[in-house]
Parts: structure tokens; sequence; C-alpha cells
């Protein structure tokens, strides 16, 4: 323990900077804050967690098991601030004294709350419950669910909205291998369901037409007014002519009028001013730059595992694509500064992920990432373009694509804008003799 500060800001012990208050504790004897008579915060844990769930009346492994992971995080501050909450205690209790079993089912009995989720989550990332899969899968079924009883009583509405939404979204939600990022998979199956049933609901309402009656001047109308977010339904058409039930009738993709850049200068500003900016946490600093060096978009970078990164003899490198991408040697200490935070967060202590979320078990949201990054003023769409359009200038299209994960086609278009003649050539593979 380090709580003291040197003449230069360093930090240094007890001793050295002359602090006489007591900084140990009386139960457990080890050098940190006391924040309860005497007691640390780990050992509060332990005194708080024992007399709740009452572990040993009757024996019950598990509940040792808890307390311990829950004791043993790296700011056990947070576990008591959480343990004091009335909804969390609520529960808590109710495990304590046995009336809420420690299973899947006695959980799904209660009344649905953040509180229960996030409990459930906990026991289920420290093995307490098995793991029943995507919790954001399962929020998407209870969500189509009702989606779709809304429209119980209008069957010409509901068995269309029911055909795409599980036959189309939910199957491919379900496959295996389970998609990259389910936060982002999950939130654009609700948009395209949500704008299907839109569209479904103007055609019996507006036109007094069914979906099987379609023409293409009802497509047309529909998209000349309203929003542009109605162009969501085009993978509802698509989705109708690829099996059969509807007519070949034109769907056509929005195409941006102009693409958003910055400047380089400008790119490499926000680079410096995130290298500099140190009182952001470095899990921020750290997406900040995956997304500038590279521009990995924010879904994929939220759903990077902290194995992504590796360290060799010949420096730290970041898996995004086929092909592992190269960490500069500057960055490596942040880096690591990150796996190593990843691993201690109170409540998700051990995860897989790089920027693991304060669920358990859970990796942070894109929309919560999006949110941090805007300290330091990053335009998302913009400065993906000018990255893009800059690795460009480096390297061709086919080793852009197998370093960054992204398609042939994609980098070639970026390259093309940046006027690369290199585009199209084959890749450079590693140990091939040129």
């Amino acid at each position: 323990m380090l709580p003291g500060r040197s003449p230069s800001g360093e930090h240094i012990c007890r001793d050295c900077a002359h602090i006489r208050t007591n900084l140990t504790c009386d139960t457990c004897g080890r050098e940190a804050e006391r924040i309860r008579r005497g007691q640390c915060a780990q050992c509060v844990v332990i005194d708080e967690l024992t007399e709740i769930l009452q572990p040993k009346n009757p024996p019950d492994l598990r509940l040792h098991r808890i307390i311990r992971e829950l004791a043993t995080t790296e700011r056990p501050r947070s576990i008591v601030t959480w343990i004091r909450l009335p909804a969390a205690r609520a529960l808590l209790e109710k495990i304590g004294d046995r009336t809420l079993k420690l299973d899947h089912a006695a959980f799904d009995a209660l009344p649905p709350s953040p509180a229960v989720e996030h409990l459930r989550e906990m026991l289920t990332h420290h093995h307490i419950l098995p793991c029943r899969g995507d919790r954001r899968l399962a929020r998407f079924e209870s969500w189509l669910d009702a989606r779709l009883d809304h429209f119980q009583d209008r069957p010409h509405i509901h068995q269309p909205l029911e055909q795409f939404g599980r036959w189309h979204h939910l199957r491919r939600l379900r496959a295996d291998p389970p998609q990259k990022n389910m936060d982002y998979a999950t939130r654009t199956a609700k948009q395209e369901i949500t704008e299907a049933g839109k569209f479904l609901t103007w055609l019996d309402d507006e036109q007094h037409t069914k979906i099987d009656e379609l023409r293409q001047e009802h497509i047309d109308f529909y998209w000349s007014e309203g929003t542009s977010s109605r162009k969501h339904v085009r993978s509802f058409l698509q989705q109708r002519r690829q099996t059969g039930k509807g007519r070949p009738l034109k769907a056509k993709a929005r195409v941006a009028e102009t693409t958003p850049m910055v400047t380089t200068q400008q790119r490499l500003d926000a680079i410096r001013v995130v290298l500099e900016n140190d009182k952001v946490i470095p899990g921020t600093r750290v997406a900040a730059i995956i997304f500038l060096l590279y521009g990995t978009p924010i879904g994929r970078i939220v759903a990077l595992r902290a194995d992504s990164i590796t360290a060799g003899v010949d420096g730290m490198t970041i898996a995004l694509g086929s092909q592992p991408a190269p960490i500069p040697d500057a960055l490596i200490p942040l880096f690591n500064e990150q796996l190593t935070r990843a691993r201690s967060l109170s409540m998700n202590k051990d995860s897989p992920w790089l920027f693991p979320s304060t669920q358990p078990g859970q990796s942070i949201s894109a929309n919560t990432l999006w949110n941090r990054l805007k300290i330091f003023g990053i335009q998302p769409l913009a400065a993906k373009n000018t990255t893009l359009f800059d690795l460009t200038k480096e390297l061709d299209a086919n080793t852009l694509g197998a370093l960054l994960g992204y398609s042939v086609q994609i980098m070639a278009n970026h390259a093309a804008r940046s006027g690369n003649t290199m585009a199209s050539y084959p890749s450079t593979k590693r140990g091939q003799p040129s």
C-alpha cells in the first residue's frame, strides 16, 4: 500500500510519507484502509456476506465460494456498496434463509428486475449457477415474444412478422458458432423487426393492402416519405423474396451521399490527446487507440477477448483479422495495464474480455463505449474513414484485410479513394520470398 506522495508526485509508503494514521486492519493484519470498526473492506465483505448468507446453516460450499470470490476482488469496497443496496440485500437474504434456491428456475420465478439479473449473472460467472448461454439472446427472445403478441389480433401481420423474426433472425442468432457481437446483432434484429412491423401496419392501415398483394409502387411510396429508418425494411423484403414468398421487387440498399472524413493531422492529434490524457481509465484509452490506429468498428472492439493480445520476443500483437496486427512498442505498457485491470474488476474477476462490463461475465456494450469515447471528441465515422484511408496508402488491400478483419472489397474501396495503385496487389505473406 502506497498512500503517500513524494515531492515529485511519486507514490510512497506510509513511513516515508510520515503518515501517522493507522492503516492496519485489526482483523487480518494487512495494511489497507480501515472502513468500519478497524476492518479493511475485504474483511467487511467477508463478515457481512457470512452474516447474510449463513453458509454453515446448513453447510453450503457454494456460498463459501461466492464469499471468497467477492472478498478477493481488486476493489472490495465496491462490493460493500453493492451488498448494502436494498434490492441486492433483499435477494441475498432470500438466499441466506434458503427461500431462494440457487437454480435458474428459482430466479425465473422472481419478478424481473436489474437486481435479479445482476445477481444471476454474478452467480453464473462464478459457476454457482450453470451457464444458459448469452443473456442478450435470452432478452431478445423475450422481446420478440412480446412484439409478436402485439399483433395477435392481426394474423395477416403476425404471420409474416413471426416468420421474419423467428425463422430468419432468431435462427441466425442461435447459429453455431455464435455471433461475435451479440449486443450489436440483437439490436440490429430488433430494429429490422420493428421497421417490418411498422411497414406491415402502414400497408394495412393506409393502403388497405396485405403483404401478399405488395407492389413496387407501395415500396417506392413508403420510402419517399418518412424518416431514413424506413430503409431497414429492405431486409424483410429480401428475406421474403429469398424464401419464395414475395415478388421480385426492387429493394435497393441505402447509399451514403457523402463520405465523412477528418484530416490526417486531426486523426494524429486525436491519438496524441488519448495518449496524454492519463486521467482517463486505461480501458477507454486502449479502445480509442484501437479505433484510431486500426479503424476497428466499436461493435468489434467491445467483443475483443483478452487473449487477442499476444506478447512475444518480437513485440505485442492484436488479433483483429486472420493475421495479427502489430502494436507499437510505445503503447505496450498501456495495453498491459488494461490487461491487468480487466482481470481484476470487482464483479467480473478473471473475465475473458479485453473490455469487461460491470455486469458479471459480460463485455462492455457498444453504446457504453461510445459514450466514454465522447470525452476525446472523436467523430466516429469520419475518424474511421480517415484511418482506413491512411492505412491503404501504406499496405495493399489484401494485407490490410487480413490484418484488420475487413473484406478485401471494403479495403479496395478505401484504397481507391486514397489513389493507391497497390489496391489490387496480392497480399504479402510472412515468410514468403519477394
